[in-house]
This record gives C-alpha cells, sequence and structure tokens, in this order.
C-alpha cells in the first residue's frame, strides 16, 4: 500500500520483486501529473522541484534541459506545454498559434498542422536513422504515409518540401510529385510529363505518358503483361482515384507498352522480389 514519505509529491511503492521504488506526482491546476519512478526518495523529491521550477518559474527555457536533468526532457515539454497553453498533452508537444510543434529533441522540432494535434496527442513519434514513425495498431508506420507518401518514396524526386525544411510537416509544405508506384514527373520542352518504370533484375522503361494517371496505369498493364509471362515479382498495383471503371478500362485498352516488356523473355529462375525492388 502506498505511504507518503517526508518528502513533497513523493510516494513510496514497491516493485514486483520487492524492490521499493518511490514516485514522484505534482498537481497544476487541479491534475495530477506523474513524474515518474526513482530509486530513491531524494531523487524522487528533486524530480518534484524541479517540475514546479517549470510550472511556477517564468525564467524556464526549452533550450535550457540537460541531458542530466531528473526530468526527461519529453516531461518537461508536457508541463511547459500545460503551463503556457492550459492544455494537458502527454506527448512532447508545445502549442502554437496556429500549429504546434512535436520535440524529438532539444534540437529536433517538428512542425505540424493544427488538424494533426489530435493523432499526435496519442501517437509518440519514434525515429530510426532518418525514418519518423508511429506505432499504429500494433504496426510501425512511417509518418509520410499520412500525406500519401509512400515508405520507399525518394526526398526531391517524388516528394519535396516547398520551403525547404523537411522538419516542416504542414501540408502545405509538402509538395508530391509521385503518387504512384513506378511513375516519375518530369519536364520535357517545358511541359510535365510522366515516365513509368518497371523492374525486372533492372529498370525498364515502359513509356512516358502525358498524364499521371496514364503512366499509373501503364504501370499496372506492364506489371499484368509480367504476371501473364510468369515473372512472380510483388508488384504493387495503383489504385487510381478520380476515374470510373469505365474511364480506367479505356485507358488500359488504349495505352501503349514498350516492346521491350511485351517481348521479354523472363527466366525460369526469376524470383519474387520486394515491393521497393520492384519500384526503384
Amino acid at each position: 500500500m502506498k505511504k507518503q514519505k517526508k518528502y513533497p509529491g513523493v510516494y513510496e511503492t514497491a516493485l514486483s520483486d520487492g524492490t521499493c521504488s518511490y514516485r514522484a506526482s505534482v498537481t497544476f491546476r487541479q491534475k495530477h501529473i506523474s513524474l515518474g519512478s526513482y530509486q530513491s526518495a531524494s531523487a524522487a523529491h528533486h524530480a518534484y522541484l524541479y517540475a514546479c521550477h517549470i510550472l511556477q518559474s517564468s525564467t524556464w527555457k526549452i533550450s535550457g534541459w540537460k541531458k542530466n536533468s531528473v526530468l526527461s526532457f519529453e516531461k518537461c515539454i508536457v508541463l511547459a506545454n500545460f503551463k503556457d497553453n492550459g492544455i494537458y498533452i502527454p506527448t512532447p508537444i508545445y502549442m502554437g498559434k496556429r500549429f504546434f510543434s512535436y520535440y524529438l529533441s532539444v534540437h529536433t522540432v517538428l512542425k505540424f498542422d493544427i488538424d494533426d494535434l489530435f493523432y499526435y496527442s496519442s501517437h509518440k513519434i519514434m525515429k530510426r536513422g532518418s525514418h519518423l514513425f508511429v506505432a499504429d495498431y500494433g504496426s510501425q508506420v512511417n509518418i509520410l504515409n499520412r500525406y500519401g507518401i509512400k515508405s520507399h518514396a525518394v526526398i526531391g524526386r517524388d516528394y519535396r518540401f516547398a520551403n525547404g525544411d523537411p522538419t516542416d510537416l504542414r501540408y502545405e509544405n509538402i509538395i508530391i510529385l509521385n503518387r504512384y508506384h513506378g511513375v516519375r514527373q518530369f519536364a520535357e520542352s517545358g511541359f510535365v510529363r510522366y515516365k513509368s518504370i518497371i523492374h525486372i533484375k533492372g529498370n525498364y522503361i515502359i513509356g512516358t505518358y502525358r498524364t499521371e494517371t496514364e503512366a499509373a496505369i501503364a504501370y499496372n498493364k506492364a506489371a499484368d503483361i509480367l504476371h501473364k509471362k510468369g515473372v512472380s515479382v510483388n508488384y504493387i498495383q495503383n489504385y487510381v482515384e478520380g476515374i470510373s471503371p469505365s474511364e480506367y478500362a479505356e485507358i488500359y485498352t488504349r495505352i501503349s507498352i514498350s516492346p521491350k516488356i511485351s517481348t521479354y523473355t523472363f527466366p525460369k529462375n526469376l524470383t519474387a522480389q520486394s515491393e521497393n525492388q520492384a519500384d526503384i
């Protein structure tokens, strides 16, 4: 049973193996906030005092947080946001006027539209290498998927940031260049054109097309031809939005495919490949 110690904001608890542990907490604006568990009552008390300093002081700055702080950086952001903006959010979010900042670290700050606040209030962003992802329904989901950007997409080729800042993830700052598998946008004589490319132990050009829709359907048609010829590469079909089944069928029938695809002879030992290999 929990027993309050002589230190304010500190409660003694016992771990499953019987070891004593000390939990620190603070109450602010009638909200009880857990600060974490510590091995000693003194350390837990220091966490409590530091939390009080953040919540009561006008001098504490996010940039002043140190690695040897008794409170985690995430917890400090949560407290600072609650104090300054009156909203308690359990993830390291600090509210702005028309956006919010998500602090991965003191020096790495992501910017999002307010529309995404509910999602990131309950989904913690993690970083592995250059990839940012969240745990969603038991799976690791790349946060760029929310913008329609595929996991294998390449910055500068498939999407870009309008202001050049890759940490600014507001919708107006993200420009999608290529939405479909195997489709590449390029400029030709001052006009935007679309090239379809498919991978068969190397990249093959399916064709060049006037519209993104035609290029996406050409990729699907090329994948169908390859499958009929016995190749087992895992080509993922493009789902083309904004057209009816009859329009899709009309484009599919008339669209031209490179003879290198329709006449290619496939080795019998060609095995299945991953989606990423198929869309290089």
